[in-house]
């Protein structure tokens, strides 16, 4: 192999994907190239994915306290009179068991 040279897709610049790089890629079973230099990877891994997994701490949410065993918790929606709320904990534990929360009542199955 021998090093490459490709365009960042951020910001334009070129930077060389190294032959050690490639068979690092190769290793790992990375099929595609790098898209981004190192410096705007970088940048993205500390904290630029808006649009992904990072974007997703940001939303709102909601106090409640959990119709089955009375703990407060937060929930990433409004919780509405007469549908029941479960902290995590319960939560977890009904869908391991198989409950569906339209089995209790409600019209949504999580």
């Amino acid at each position: 192999m021998t090093d490459k040279t490709l365009v960042c897709r951020d910001c334009g610049q070129e930077f060389t994907f190294t032959a050690s790089e490639q068979e690092f890629f190769a290793q790992k079973g990375f099929t595609n190239e790098p898209s981004r230099c190192p410096t705007c990877r970088a940048a993205r891994k500390a904290g630029g994915n808006v649009g992904g997994f990072n974007g997703r701490r940001d939303r709102q949410t909601f106090p409640a306290v959990c119709a089955q065993c009375g703990k407060a918790a937060q929930v990433p929606f409004e919780p509405r009179n007469g549908r029941p709320v479960y902290c995590s904990d319960c939560y977890s534990a009904q869908r391991a068991s198989g409950a569906s929360y339209s089995s209790r009542g409600g019209s949504r199955s999580w």
